[in-house]
């Protein structure tokens, strides 16, 4: 009886049945000893609901925390009622602490200074509006002023101009308008009118007011300055219904970690969303493309931050175009590789080449061979371990904007060679955008996460990780995460060795892409393989300061056994975006309980900062983290 039963039963619930088996099995198999030691272990960390946050950006801080920032964590609820949102995580005792957010961040750019602190700049002025919430034509308005005299006056929001026909626009936000330019030479006077952008609507709803050709408008009303009705005037050749983007903000803060406290220093000269914040070997930092102060692509100006100062510098000399959030990497002499990878918007064809921007003459030296040239989009790139060996690698990838096209395609460039060029490594398991990279202390790269198709359309986010070893240029298999990571997530090295993995904000819900999605609020660690190959070596005294080219003792009990010694520099990601990540190999000479390292020479190579000291044994086992600051 007992036996027709469980067989009834089988019959009637037999899919559930042996799915219930099949998981039971397969926890039981990730958690051995033999499984983990070859795979690694994934765990879920317990969050409390008041500290889980849409994870935008991430760092690692020198304090061994994280900051996890979602400002309106791409919720446009949020941005209107001003409700921005950071934490700090405590990896140590998996402790979480909210950070009062002063301004939205959400899509900004972020690097660390030399002192280690984090300096954030840019992010939402104001949220997207869809096409089919577009109501009246709208669009950039330049203002002008030709007449030389007076002082500068601000037209308010709200300010009215009349085109030839009738049409009437009205500005949305307050401009200040300079007097023009007047020049004075040996037999003529040049007078060079102002300009400035501003952003104005219809009055009246509908495609009938759209404008497509360059179009003069007379502003409407009185003004502080009695010629300047006669003098100024709007110029535009745009003005429709089409989907406005977002816009960036100008605001620029550094966040402290010795007192988790956001500081306030100068705005950006432009503003700024999706942009890139690259340390320079001076210490400085330059911010590189993005949208602009009313949604459109900042054409190759740049400007630079002086921590000194805390004040941004226009530099006019570099006018590379880049698209948003470019994958920047500083070379040994001071220069900047472009990978190829960026974020998205941008010319479909200006800009997306990878090779090598010189600073002082603004030249750019083009790295060719790369396979699938215009899947450079939501792919990652990596400066592979060790640093001095100058060999960068791109990872994935897809076609510009919402496109179905993908690639599995990694490629290497060594930038030691005369004449660099790309060369194939080996394809993903499958075409994949928005891979997380991670260099690790053993001098591998782990790659996770990721999507086949833009922002996870058709539930195609992949739960897959590989190990990457640079010395064999082999791709090897390890265990799955359980949760998809896709749009807006990241992933970073903690100094215990482990890999936190947290966002993802899929477009939709399910594979026929009918609901909507959600952001993915769960956090995941990693333990690779190598932190269950036996005892970890250790680290038990040393200096917190090391300068470049001199040589430091690290007290140890394993030094016998220890067989390499590397600074690792501390992640900040966003939109898999990631380049300070770098592994530097030092030279190593034990002695009774003690080991000698030799910090390379050159702010190129080492930049002055925060790193974690790793050292491995035989195993490739790391020790933890011991902080250190090289200058």
């Amino acid at each position: 009886m007992t036996v027709l039963l469980v067989g009834l039963l089988f019959a009637v619930n037999g899919p559930v049945v042996f799915s219930f088996a099949q998981g039971v099995i397969h926890n039981y198999v990730i958690n051995t000893k033999t499984y983990k030691e070859k795979m690694g272990h994934w765990v879920t960390l317990k969050v409390a609901a008041k500290f889980r946050i849409n994870a935008i950006h991430a760092a690692l801080l020198y304090t061994g925390k994280v900051l996890i920032v979602a400002g309106s964590g791409n919720d446009e609820g949020n941005f209107d009622a001003g409700h921005f949102e950071s934490i700090i995580w405590n990896p140590a005792n998996n402790t979480f602490k909210k950070i009062p957010t002063p301004y939205d961040m959400f899509c900004g750019g972020h690097t660390f200074l030399p002192d280690g602190k984090l300096l954030i700049a840019g992010g939402t002025a104001r949220y997207e509006v869809l096409a089919p919430q577009v109501k009246q034509a709208a669009g950039v308005m330049i203002i002008q002023d030709e007449s030389p005299n007076g002082s500068p006056f601000t037209l308010p929001a709200g300010t009215q101009l009349r085109s030839s026909t009738g049409a009437m626009y009205v500005t949305t936000v307050a401009v200040t308008v300079k007097p023009a330019t007047k020049r004075i030479g040996r037999h003529v006077v040049t007078v060079t009118p102002s300009s400035v952008e501003t952003w104005v609507h219809a009055l009246a709803k509908g495609k009938s007011f759209d404008v497509t050709n360059l179009t003069h408008f007379t502003v409407v009303g009185d003004f502080p300055v009695p010629q300047a009705q006669r003098n100024l005037f709007g110029l535009t050749n745009t003005l429709n219904m089409d989907q406005q983007d977002f816009w960036g903000s100008n605001k620029s803060y550094i966040f402290n970690p010795a007192t988790e406290t956001y500081q306030r220093v100068s705005n950006l000269n432009l503003a700024r969303w999706y942009p890139s914040l690259v340390g320079l070997a001076n210490g400085k930092v330059l911010a590189v493309s993005g949208l602009g102060e009313f949604g459109q692509i900042i054409n190759g100006q740049t400007e630079e931050y002086t921590p000194a100062t805390q004040k941004w510098t226009l530099t006019p000399k570099l006018t590379r175009v880049f698209p948003t959030y470019p994958a920047l990497f500083l070379l040994p002499d001071g220069n900047l590789f472009f990978s190829g990878s960026n974020a998205g918007y941008g010319s479909p064809t200006q800009g997306r080449t990878p090779g090598i921007w010189n600073l002082t003459t603004n030249a750019f030296t083009v790295v060719p061979g790369l396979k699938d040239p215009t899947d450079t989009e939501t792919s990652a790139s990596v400066l592979l371990p060790p640093a001095q060996a100058q060999k960068y690698m791109i990872i994935g990838g897809g076609g510009i904007g919402q496109s179905l096209q993908s690639t599995a395609r990694t490629a290497i460039t060594d930038l030691n060679e005369p004449s660099p060029h790309w060369t194939a490594g080996p394809s993903l398991p499958e075409p994949t955008r928005y891979p997380s990279v991670v260099i690790l202390p053993d001098n591998q790269v782990l790659i996770t996460g990721g999507s086949r198709y833009y922002r996870g359309e058709f539930n195609s986010d992949i739960l897959t990780c590989h190990i990457y070893n640079p010395a064999t240029n082999k791709l090897t298999s390890l265990a799955s995460p359980t949760v998809g990571r896709d749009y807006h997530s990241e992933a970073l090295l903690l100094p215990d060795g482990r890999i936190i993995t947290l966002g993802g904000n899929p477009l939709f819900g399910n594979k026929t892409d009918t609901s909507p999605g959600y952001f993915q609020t769960k956090i995941e660690v990693y333990s690779p393989p190598y932190l269950y190959h036996g005892p970890r070596p250790t680290i038990t005294g040393g200096p917190t300061q090391l300068v470049r080219g001199e040589t430091a003792t690290f007290t140890t009990s394993d030094a016998a056994l220890i067989q390499g010694a590397r600074l690792v520099a501390p992640s900040a990601v966003t939109h898999v975006t990631n380049t300070l990540q770098r592994s530097i190999e030092l030279s190593v000479v034990r002695e009774h309980n003690s080991i000698k390292v030799t910090v390379p020479t050159g702010t190129g190579l080492v930049p002055t900062d925060w790193y974690m000291l790793f050292v491995t044994n035989p195993a490739g086992t790391p020790s933890v983290a011991y902080w250190v600051h090289v200058s």
